[in-house]
């Protein structure tokens, strides 16, 4: 019931109706219709549907699986072993750049060695139990030349000429 403007100002009854209606209407539900719908039909086993993500990691390849599992490790190691160093720094008071990067630098120095130290190892186990086999038709002329040197220093310079 909308009020004119130009029309004669409302009674008292009139005002309280037109006031009891609008509280009414105010604190009415807002909608008169649903705004959802759930669906409880079963949906089919198979069909023309695209695969959805599911809760969790995102699909990925092994590879990169593996590769994501290897960074969250080290990150967790890394985590560790800095934690621990700046325990052990704060408590003995010495907590100088020269130290810090000494402390820092011998936990990646001794791994990367390690590391180093085992590529080698299995290098050299998948090195030692190959067999080469060369078969040759015609007049064949084979050269085997070793060279030993010594080098020492820093700068030093190996000069192997082989003619």
């Amino acid at each position: 019931m909308d009020h004119d403007r130009t029309a004669a100002p409302l009674s008292a009854d009139e005002a309280d109706a037109r006031a009891r209606q609008l509280i009414t209407e105010a604190y009415a539900p807002p909608y008169a219709t649903p705004t959802s719908h759930r669906d409880e039909t079963p949906l089919p086993a198979y069909g023309p549907t695209p695969p959805v993500a599911q809760p969790g990691r995102p699909p990925m390849s092994q590879k990169a699986t593996d590769a994501s599992a290897l960074m969250l490790s080290g990150s967790v190691a890394a985590l560790s072993v800095g934690g621990a160093t700046s325990l052990v720094l704060f408590t003995l008071g010495q907590v100088d750049p020269t130290t810090l990067a000494v402390a820092g630098a011998g936990p990646v120095a001794l791994v990367l060695a390690v590391g180093s130290l085992l590529r080698s190892a299995g290098r050299a186990k998948a090195d030692a139990h190959t067999e080469h086999h060369h078969h040759y038709n015609g007049s064949v002329r084979q050269e085997t030349t070793n060279v030993s040197s010594t080098t020492k220093g820093v700068f030093a310079r190996n000069r192997n000429d082989v003619r």
